[in-house]
């Protein structure tokens, strides 16, 4: 006769003849009941009538790696044909609008499987005729819960020569505890059954690996406030870089636990331990270095002698008790608990390699000219922005024009520059209209970028003749930088301004101050209107 392991290896050629058991979980050397759950191997052309309107199809996920000792989840979904939904009473709704098949009247626009409409007018109490089906392959009855005849799907799993079976909709998840589980990679297998009229029909099978270790997973994920690519593991020097430790622990096995980070950055700055899971380093020197860190965990478990039972699986549909007679207590091995047996230590290691270099570390606007042109010459308002920056020098610069308000962009244009000596140069932009403006200039090179902000008002004097030409005042000096905030232009990269309320434009606009012509016998008087004049010495 066919058996558990026979019906559910999906061609795994060698069966676990060895293991620890699973709470809640039975030996697949327990008999199949074929007749009302046939078997179908791979191939068979009953697979392709099996459902109408397509063939279903499953994904079976997990949430591993799991730490020894955790909870590992897994989640089954069926991913139905074109067309089919599942309605909230468990029925399968084919929507025949979407099909080529017409409609049978205008207004019958859906349909319900009849294999799923039956249990309408069956109750478990008056359903003598299906009364023999409710019962999983093994014999077991259906767990009777409230909701149950809305379950429509039988699902079986096996994984470590063991079964765990349950009924559900059209997704099922589930829980088993992993500390029976011996440590590496393991198969997970699940079969779903479809209810029928005089059995159940196999209607879709999948397969995942999962894994089991006793190092605690972790990630590290960092952040410098001036890096241009988080992804590439270079840094800037003289910049702190802030590190954010990840666990991974979905089932909250640690959350009881004193955990402990170590951190040896590499840089002969020595040995930091913390108890957060955040932390920042500056590297001083430029150069290669390897990031190492240790976390620990202690996790507290009842004082020897200890025989705690593994917590049942938890799932979303509820199960009946098992009745197999042959569960045996988790046991802790002396290895684990070093001291005396009250608690578990686990360790969790990470490793990267940095690059440091030289980095943009700040940008500062410190002067702001209007540009004194004749009246026919003037066709726009010129503004020279002065710039220096600290850190390397910057090889372009990107300035974009916004509203008050810092939110909406009008201009944006970014070049290249060569800078060989000192980090101070020029740029001249042109204004069309008068108006109060946000300017935003960034200076950048191959891993770093930085910006600064400034709000200015501009009053179109010079078409009118006046000698003051522009009302400017210089707000927010800002300098920061955010990770892929922007990318210059020509690069196919985004750009993205500060943003700044309209309440504060408004305090703002009030205060302003004149400046006088700045370097005006390094501008002669010009009808140039491109917003960026890279034709004279100085000025980009």
């Amino acid at each position: 006769s066919l058996g558990f392991q026979d019906a559910l290896s999906q061609g795994n050629a060698s069966p676990v003849t060895s293991y620890k058991k699973l709470q809640g979980w039975s030996s697949d050397q327990n008999k199949w009941n074929e007749k009302l759950y046939p078997f179908w191997e791979e191939g068979d052309p009953r697979w392709k009538d099996c459902w109408k309107g397509g063939r279903v199809t499953a994904k079976l996920d997990s949430d591993s790696p799991a730490l020894v000792g955790s909870n590992i989840t897994f989640v089954v979904t069926l991913q139905l044909p074109k067309c089919q939904t599942e309605d909230n009473d468990g029925n399968i709704m084919y929507r025949r609008n979407c099909t080529r098949d017409p409609p049978g009247s205008m207004d019958q626009q859906f349909y319900v499987y009849n294999w799923t409409e039956w249990t309408d007018n069956c109750g478990w109490e008056n359903c003598t005729s299906n009364h023999s089906h409710n019962v999983f392959p093994d014999g077991r009855p259906f767990p009777h819960h409230p909701g149950w005849r809305r379950r429509n799907f039988v699902y079986v799993f096996h994984t470590f020569g063991q079964y765990y079976q349950t009924t559900g909709r059209s997704s099922a998840k589930f829980s088993v505890n992993t500390a029976n589980i011996t440590l590496g990679e393991h198969g997970m297998a699940v079969s779903i059954y479809r209810r029928g009229h005089s059995g159940f029909v196999p209607i879709a099978r999948a397969k995942t690996v999962y894994s089991v270790t006793d190092k605690i997973p972790v990630f590290v994920s960092m952040f410098q406030k001036h890096d241009r690519n988080i992804s590439d593991s270079i840094f800037i020097k003289d910049s702190p870089i802030t590190f954010d430790v990840k666990i991974h622990d979905p089932s909250y096995y640690l959350n009881n636990s004193a955990i402990s980070y170590k951190w040896n950055f590499g840089d002969g700055s020595g040995l930091f331990v913390a108890s957060g899971s955040s932390t920042s380093h500056t590297y001083t020197l430029q150069g290669n270095f390897t990031l190492n860190l240790t976390v620990q965990a202690i996790i507290p478990v009842p004082c020897k002698p200890v025989t705690p039972t593994a917590p049942p699986p938890t799932s979303a549909v509820t199960t009946g008790p098992s009745s197999d007679s042959d569960s045996s207590p988790t046991v802790e091995s002396v290895e684990d608990n070093p001291d005396g047996g009250c608690h578990i230590y686990r360790n969790g290691y990470y490793g990267s390699r940095i690059d440091v270099v030289e980095g943009i570390l700040e940008v500062n606007i410190i002067q702001m000219t209007s540009i004194q042109m004749t009246e026919s010459q003037a066709e726009n308002s010129l503004v020279d922005f002065v710039v220096t920056c600290q850190g390397s020098l910057p090889t372009d610069v990107c300035t974009v024009v916004s509203d008050p308000t810092c939110q909406v962009s009008k201009s944006m244009v970014c070049d290249p520059i060569v800078i060989t000596d000192e980090c101070l140069l020029t740029i001249r932009r042109a204004f069309e209209e008068p108006g109060t403006y946000c300017i935003n200039i960034t200076l950048g090179d191959d891993t770093s970028q930085a910006l600064a902000s400034a709000l200015i008002s501009v009053n179109g004097g010079a078409s009118s003749g006046t000698s003051e030409g522009v009302f400017i005042f210089l707000g927010l000096l800002a300098v920061f930088a955010t990770i892929g905030a922007f990318v210059l232009y020509k690069r196919y990269k985004q750009y993205k301004p500060i943003e700044r309320s309209a309440e504060q434009t408004e305090k703002q606009e009030g205060f302003t101050a004149y400046f006088s012509t700045f370097k005006a016998i390094f501008f002669p008087n010009s009808t140039e209107r491109n917003p960026l004049l890279k034709t004279k010495p100085g000025i980009v």
